[in-house]
């Protein structure tokens, strides 16, 4: 465990890491169906709290695993047990969601002991990968040290806050503490060493694989909010419109998204590796955000949900802004600014805005919805018009 080549040929996705990530399937379905019953439910709090604290939880995890496997991936066989550890951890975490939110909506302290557990498991993993790591490779020793370091200062954090018993308020203000010490560890720990040699195209293929796992969600969104549909009125011109809008929407997500050349960027930037990796964090709960609001819609046509229209249409428009703006300035980060960013980014905001008003005037849910996913297909017809000659242009001058 030296190390990999940095620009190796042919770096792929191998096996085990398609398999790692099947498990975060299950920890954001879980995580999806909690928060859109807490929303339909009016328990904003707990929404909103369980979500992030569950969701971040699994993305954090999963992207430490990542970038060590770029650098050090030796596929062998303590490699892959230690892997398995961090799945275990994993599914702790989805078995340990439930108490979350079902704590906040009941207005008691957060209950994550469970959902801590889980946690503390899978990063126990990476402290034994990062130090074996550390005891062969020479080189790069020095980084995977501080990255042990700061990996178990954390999970000490987490275990006091745990054993803490805090109020709500302060249990929620521990652990942005602790987001913000495991944040901390990897930048100095690539800055004030060699860093590590993790692989531009690889890293970026793996977030590619993450990202279609979290649309995943909107799928599972989708065919919920049509059987919603069809259940409660049958196949309709509405059901045929909701369903081809909803699927080409989260088609269209992941279209901009694959857009954006980030291998190639970071292959020559890799200094711009913190902003793309770290945004991506909203990027995720973002994209899972959407599978949270179809699933709110759906509870909401089976009359299952005390909330209201605007809301209802407000849990879909609100993440899916997120996510295609944050599309846009993923691509101005990595290539900068330019029209066809700009337009696309109007579109956004006026299609959204759209379904809102339109929702405000009494048009109905289905009706609202479908106006908001025309906003990632907005931004698809401004890239494919003029926005890849824009941005061959930008990539034939990087350095």
């Amino acid at each position: 465990m030296t190390g990999r080549h940095p620009h190796q040929d042919g770096r792929v996705a191998t096996g085990l890491e398609l398999f790692y990530d099947l498990v975060f399937v299950v920890g954001f379905s879980v995580a999806t169906t909690l928060a859109g019953h807490q929303f339909a439910e009016a328990h904003y709090a707990a929404a909103f709290i369980g979500f992030f604290l569950c969701t971040f939880s699994a993305i954090w995890a999963w992207i430490n695993f990542a970038w060590f496997a770029s650098a050090f991936d030796t596929d062998d066989w303590v490699f892959r047990l230690v892997t398995l550890i961090q799945m275990v951890g994993v599914a702790i975490i989805a078995v340990g969601m439930p108490a979350v939110f079902d704590s906040v909506a009941h207005g008691g302290d957060i209950d994550n002991r469970v959902l801590v557990l889980g946690y503390i498991v899978m990063r126990v993993g990476m402290v034994i990968q990062w130090l074996r790591a550390a005891a062969q490779s020479e080189r790069h020793r020095r980084a995977c040290l501080i990255y042990a370091a700061a990996t178990v200062i954390a999970q000490l954090w987490w275990v006091l806050v745990l054993l803490s018993e805090l109020s709500l308020p302060w249990t929620v203000a521990g652990m942005l503490i602790g987001v913000l010490i495991e944040m901390t560890g990897p930048v100095i720990a690539e800055n004030r060493t060699d860093g590590t040699p993790w692989h531009a195209h690889h890293i970026a293929e793996r977030y590619m694989l993450l990202t279609i796992v979290t649309l995943g969600e909107g799928v599972v969104g989708v065919v919920t909010l049509l059987g919603a549909q069809v259940a409660q009125f049958g196949w309709t011109l509405d059901t045929a419109v909701l369903g081809f809008t909803t699927m080409t929407a989260t088609f269209a997500m992941w279209w901009i998204y694959s857009a954006v050349p980030s291998g190639t960027v970071l292959h020559v930037r890799r200094d711009k590796a913190f902003p793309w990796g770290y945004g991506h964090i909203v990027l995720l709960m973002s994209a899972v955000g959407v599978g949270v609001g179809l699933h709110l819609s759906a509870l909401y046509l089976e009359h299952h949900a005390v909330v209201g229209d605007e809301v209802v249409v407000a849990a879909v428009v609100a993440p899916l802004a997120v996510y295609c703006l944050g599309v846009v300035v993923l691509a101005a980060h990595l290539l900068g600014a330019n029209a066809a960013t700009m337009i696309q980014s109007v579109a956004v905001v006026g299609v959204l805005a759209a379904a809102m008003i339109l929702c405000a005037a009494g048009m109905s849910v289905i009706i609202a919805i479908a106006v908001a996913t025309l906003a990632p297909v907005a931004m698809v017809v401004v890239d494919e018009t003029i926005g890849a000659d824009r941005r061959a242009r930008a990539l034939s001058t990087l350095r």
